[in-house]
């Protein structure tokens, strides 16, 4: 039960499990943090990668948002193909375990949803959708990939134009029909799951961010980082502030 003196709407933020040293550790990105609780003025809330779905069940309870960040790993190809991942790829097989169920729980439960890069590869595959591993050996797409030998700054800037469609839910919040995007991914949607509705495509034609379509609250995944100084970027700062304001709307509802 959400405690009734609660000021801020709570946001669950997915956890990446990371080997540090001999130990193994939950850890999530601070710039998502400071995203949310700046941004969104939520109060943010870690979602450890226990791949246990008791707790998820427990967190969902109470929380009036959910963040799926970008991350390092890739989505484990075993999760929407017979095929597994090549040898050497880095993957997060409890953060899979983890997110993939809470994605379709906090869908069937109405709670706001914001997916991003890594987040938003979850969404797809969680909602029965595929993903391409490697855009770069596609051959028909840009290269969507950071050079790393660039300082952040360098490999956060903008890189592409995305188009948003009319009348979706994206062009309502940014108030514009076009942006230019940073591009930090290797993986992409192949096929759309049908439980989505396409928010923005890139000029190559691959879907930059995508809504739920049955969703009746913010249910939104981006393929770019608008949390990387966001508070520098209009349309970082109008998509934090909307889903704040949704996640503001589920804790007001008072559902527990």
């Amino acid at each position: 039960m959400k405690a009734q003196n609660q000021q801020q709407p709570l946001v669950g933020i997915i956890c990446d499990r990371e080997m540090l040293g001999p130990h193994s550790f939950h850890i999530a990105g601070d710039k998502y943090i400071q995203a949310i609780s700046q941004g969104s003025q939520c109060l943010p809330v870690l979602i450890p990668a226990s791949a246990d779905e008791s707790q998820i069940d427990a967190l969902l309870n109470i929380v009036d948002g959910v963040l799926l960040t970008g991350g390092y790993s890739m989505v484990d190809p075993l999760n929407y193909q017979s095929e597994g991942a090549e040898q050497g790829t880095k993957l997060d097989i409890n953060r899979d375990q983890t997110s993939l169920p809470l994605v379709n729980k906090a869908v069937a439960m109405g709670i706001p949803l914001l997916g991003i890069c890594r987040g938003f590869q979850e969404m797809n595959v969680a909602l029965g959708g595929s993903l391409h591993q490697k855009l770069h050996e596609n051959g028909h797409y840009i290269e969507h990939r950071e050079n790393k030998d660039l300082a952040l700054a360098e490999q956060y800037a903008g890189r592409h134009q995305i188009n948003l469609l009319e009348h979706g839910h994206l062009m309502a919040v940014l108030e514009k029909s076009s942006t230019q995007v940073n591009s930090l991914h290797t993986q992409g949607v192949d096929k759309l799951a049908d439980a989505l509705t396409i928010e923005a495509l890139a000029e190559d034609g691959l879907v930059e961010a995508f809504s739920v379509t049955s969703a009746t609250t913010f249910a939104l995944a981006v393929q770019w980082h608008p949390e990387w100084q966001f508070q520098n970027n209009p349309d970082s700062v109008k998509l934090f502030h909307a889903f704040g304001q949704a996640c503001k709307a589920r804790q007001q509802m008072g559902k527990k």
